[in-house]
């Protein structure tokens, strides 16, 4: 399966860490995991374009912690429990992408969640139900692949270009 299996009827705008105005006209739902590299370089291309157009009212991104079985994306499950689901996300998800190589090179999953808590200053973030939501959601909507990114019908990755973002952004 690829991302043109992806089903956006089964998608929901209502689970996952939400930036910007609910009431924005277009929503941007981007399926990540903090250890994967391409989700790290879909962050560091296309944050600040995006947060651009949350600052102007124009998108809500809604941001879904994609806990994955495969082992080199474990850590990355570890570090997902340790982000606030609030506005403060965003700070701490550039701050863990900005030390990735620092905790993803940590053996123990107790060594990386003392990183998040002692060295990130983030607190480990007990309700479990909007993890397991996003299982069942890509489960559901066939899902599989990191970063998936979904603006109305288009389904994409981390290598899109800025000017074809924006011409999405901006349709």
């Amino acid at each position: 399966m690829g991302m043109t299996d992806v089903n956006v009827e089964k998608l929901s705008t209502e689970v996952g860490i939400k930036i910007g105005d609910a009431d924005a006209p277009i929503k941007v739902i981007e399926f990540i995991n903090i250890r994967c590299p391409y989700c790290k370089q879909w962050f560091d291309e296309k944050n600040d374009l995006l947060q651009e157009y949350v600052n102007a009212g124009k998108i809500e991104r809604i941001i879904k912690l994609f806990d994955k079985e495969k082992p080199a994306l474990a850590k990355g499950n570890i570090m997902h429990h340790h982000i606030p689901n609030d506005a403060s996300a965003m700070s701490a998800i550039k701050a863990i992408y900005d030390t990735q190589d620092i905790w993803g090179d940590l053996e123990d999953h107790t060594e990386i969640a003392m990183y998040a808590q002692n060295t990130l200053g983030l607190s480990l973030q007990e309700d479990e139900t909007m993890y397991e939501a996003i299982i069942e959601e890509t489960q559901e909507a066939n899902v599989f692949f990191i970063p998936t990114v979904i603006i109305g019908n288009e389904i994409f990755d981390q290598k899109i270009t800025n000017d074809e973002l924006k011409a999405l952004l901006d349709a």
